[in-house]
């Protein structure tokens, strides 16, 4: 016998029900809305440390500022709509069809523009159009489409995903992903920058701590950050997802830990 939590964190006794209240809560995950970058519906559920830099703050700073910008891989456009203020000239872009959508209803109020081009492709936008580029996340940089389309003297100022972030979820459901760890380092990308023509000058970089409370917010992130682990579904990984709820119901919270980096280049 052993002490364990219902899915309203009452104690509870027993083994006999631990599956069906997994199956409960990956339900509960599985059914959850996923619509633009909002991960409110984690509340209660999951915590991530959040970077020393303030990114949010520090972009609005800069919007403020600037006489053109263009925020690239917007998502739904929800970081972007903290600025209190844009340039007169203000466009984003999105490539998922759901979340350009949410970008539009959020951002063309403000003024700002939403295109959906595909993250590997050419951007659509003239050569030296912009003063200020800016991107919470990318997937990959297009560093030589960020050179292109900036200004001289301009600046790209972004907030990336570092080396190996959340791998300690991810490689809980894949294996061990030796390959995988060094992708997005920030001495690669600022080598790509530099080869692209910008100069690198600043480079700030965290590790920060996400504590998992239940199984439903496990399956909501796999669902919504569909490159930790490609092939997610429910019933590929049940067992694994049961095994995992288990073990926050013996053990306490799952604790990964993402990889965050500032970077802001300039060019020349």
């Amino acid at each position: 016998m052993s002490t364990r939590r219902d899915p309203g964190g009452a104690p509870r006794i027993g083994t006999d029900r631990d599956d069906e209240d997994a199956d409960a809560l990956i339900a509960l995950g599985e059914a959850a809305e996923i619509a633009g970058w909002d991960f409110s519906w984690l509340e209660g559920r999951a915590t991530e440390e959040r970077p020393p830099w303030g990114y949010a703050r520090r972009l609005a700073a800069r919007l403020a500022t600037a006489e053109a910008s263009l925020d690239l891989q917007t998502g739904g456009g929800e970081v972007l709509a903290e600025a209190t203020a844009f340039p007169r000239l203000a466009v984003a872009t999105e490539s998922w069809p759901p979340n350009a959508a949410a970008a539009t209803r959020l951002l063309h109020p403000r003024g700002v523009a939403v295109v959906e081009v595909p993250d590997d492709a050419r951007l659509p936008f003239a050569d030296d159009a912009f003063d200020l580029v800016t991107s919470r996340h990318p997937t990959t940089p297009p560093w030589h489409e960020i050179a292109r389309v900036l200004r001289p003297g301009g600046t790209y100022f972004a907030q990336h995903v570092g080396p190996a972030s959340a791998f300690d979820l991810i490689e809980l459901f894949l294996g061990p992903q030796p390959a995988g760890r060094r992708a997005r380092h920030p001495d690669d990308e600022t080598a790509a920058a530099r080869a692209a023509g910008l100069e690198v000058v600043d480079l700030r970089t965290a590790r920060l701590r996400i504590e998992i409370l239940d199984v439903a917010a496990v399956v909501y992130l796999l669902r919504m950050v569909v490159w930790w682990v490609p092939d997610f579904s429910v019933e590929r990984y049940r067992d694994d997802l049961r095994r995992l709820h288990r073990r926050i119901l013996h053990e306490g919270p799952f604790v990964a830990h993402s990889t965050r980096h500032l970077i802001e280049a300039r060019r020349a």
